[in-house]
């Protein structure tokens, strides 16, 4: 984990593009195993709108206060679903997916975009996730910089 954590850190450019980098992060965290999406979703101070990502095609906006990835932007916390078919509310963008990751990326405590995480197993996840993508996630912010 230590290894993907110093490669995102390498790859990042504050001097390019928010969504070329969001692209190139989404490429490494995709290569977890056992995942089928890997992406991220960006507010627009309205909803949270599809970012880059690899995997099946997604949900394109998601309400503040809708599925996994818009309570999570809301509580400005991490969570982790062992069964996303559990889960009031969850939107389902694809089938495949049986639990999920969202990790929130906050800027001066403001939530400016999530980190999602999708697997085809349940309970794929687990603290020493929660642990890794929250630092990715540090580490992403003051690139929401404008």
């Amino acid at each position: 984990m230590e290894t993907m954590y110093r490669q995102i850190e390498s790859i990042i450019d504050k001097d390019l593009p928010l969504v070329s980098n969001l692209a190139n992060v989404s490429a490494i965290l995709y290569k977890m195993d056992n995942l089928n999406w890997a992406g991220f979703y960006i507010s627009n101070g309205e909803f949270l709108y599809l970012g880059p990502f690899q995997g099946d095609v997604a949900c394109t906006v998601i309400p503040f206060d809708k599925g996994v990835c818009g309570k999570a932007f809301s509580l400005k916390q991490t969570l982790i679903v062992d069964d996303v078919n559990k889960f009031e509310g969850h939107i389902a963008c694809s089938s495949l997916s049986k639990s999920e990751i969202v990790v929130p990326i906050l800027l001066n405590d403001e939530c400016v975009a999530v980190i999602d995480l999708d697997s085809p197993i349940y309970s794929r996840f687990d603290d020493n996730d929660k642990y890794l993508l929250g630092k990715i996630a540090q580490l992403l912010a003051p690139l929401f910089i404008k």
